[in-house]
């Protein structure tokens, strides 16, 4: 038999290699290469393993947030293929609470959620979504302490957090990382209770503030949810039955959805004002960058806002709002938005300002 030459050798090689790498690609999904389209959640099931959390006489806490976490992420996996659902855990185990921000921050999720269980006197009902936040009142500081000391399960926790559990007062320090996150929160937050609230199963107990270290740990829109009471007989038994958590779960799969869907309406319409054609320049008309709302009053220095200036605040209602620049020249207000994405200001966004009241973007734009 006759010896082939290397070089045909190897070609014959490259050939084959080529007709596999083919045949693959035909064979995977489309979707596989979409996936910057994917709205990634986390569900974080509270407390586990060692730590029980609040106790009823039937259920503790650690378990029912467990099966509702996995229900609601089969909801969302069997009927919404464009959301990608992660679990900081989905079996009886204990996990830090800064490990469970690492696995949403190392996932670049788009939202958090942690789902809890409240524990009070037998008259206490309800459900009630917190996002981070200096304490408003003494119940809200108490379901914050609370939830928190599960710290002292932790060893060396104090290498893990800027948080003191023995001294309360140190919740002030961890709101700050989540302040540029505070409006998207507090609209997921209320989207949840709307939902709670109609499925006329329970009564909503609204949105509320609260320092919750494992909000602090994450770097995206986050929320802790109290899906009841298991002090409360009625609502103990409501969480205990099938039927019960398979509504708590659908709820928070639809706002979960609800929320997405904002957003999703939100980038088409910034994309649509982008595309269309305008006159740069709108007399009368000032374009700002928000990059952050936050329920504390903080200076307008350059050195508080990664180095971007001018900053301007502005307070409505319970919040100061921060606005980065100011032109007439929706270019330039574009190119002062992405300057904000570099810094780390993500979800910045253009507003514009006509005689000191804030309009609708859109509506500048159509003007022309």
């Amino acid at each position: 038999m006759s010896q082939q030459k290397p070089k045909t050798i190897a070609l014959k090689q490259s050939l084959i290699l080529l007709i596999l790498l083919g045949f693959l690609f035909v064979l995977i999904p489309i979707n596989t290469f979409a996936q910057e389209d994917t709205f990634t959640v986390v569900l974080d099931p509270g407390h586990g393993g060692k730590d029980s959390g609040a106790l009823g006489k039937k259920l503790k806490e650690k378990d029912v947030v467990l099966s509702v976490a996995l229900k609601t992420g089969q909801i969302l996996k069997e009927k919404h293929q464009d959301i990608k659902v992660i679990y900081t855990r989905d079996k009886d185990v204990f996990i830090e609470l800064h490990k469970r921000g690492q696995i949403a921050n190392k996932a670049d999720a788009d939202l958090f959620v942690s789902i809890h269980a409240n524990a009070a006197s037998p008259s206490a009902n309800g459900t009630e979504t917190f996002v981070l936040g200096v304490h408003r009142n003494e119940t809200n500081l108490a379901v914050a302490k609370k939830e928190n000391d599960v710290i002292l399960l932790e060893k060396n926790y104090e290498k893990h957090y800027d948080y003191n559990p023995k001294d309360p007062t140190s919740i002030i320090g961890l709101t700050l990382m989540q302040e540029e996150f505070l409006d998207q929160s507090i609209r997921m937050a209320k989207i949840l209770e709307k939902k709670f609230s109609g499925s006329k199963q329970t009564y909503s107990r609204g949105v509320k503030q609260a320092g919750f270290v494992v909000l602090h740990q994450t770097y995206m829109p986050s929320i802790l949810t109290e899906i009841g009471f298991l002090s409360n007989k009625k609502e103990e038994d409501y969480m205990h039955s099938e039927k019960g958590q398979n509504a708590i779960a659908q709820a928070i799969a639809d706002a979960v959805v609800s929320y997405k869907n904002e957003l999703d309406q939100s980038k088409a319409t910034v994309e649509e004002m982008n595309s269309e054609d305008s006159v740069d320049v709108y007399q009368g008309v000032d374009f700002k960058i928000q990059i952050a709302a936050s329920s504390k009053e903080i200076e307008t220095k350059s050195y508080n806002f990664k180095g971007l200036q001018p900053i301007e605040r502005e307070k409505v209602g319970n919040l100061y709002k921060y606005y980065y620049g100011k032109t007439s020249d929706y270019e330039k207000a574009k190119q002062l938005k992405d300057e904000a994405h570099k810094k780390g200001y993500k979800d910045a966004y253009i507003v514009a300002y006509k005689d000191g009241k804030r309009i609708p973007v859109r509506e500048v734009l159509k003007s022309r």
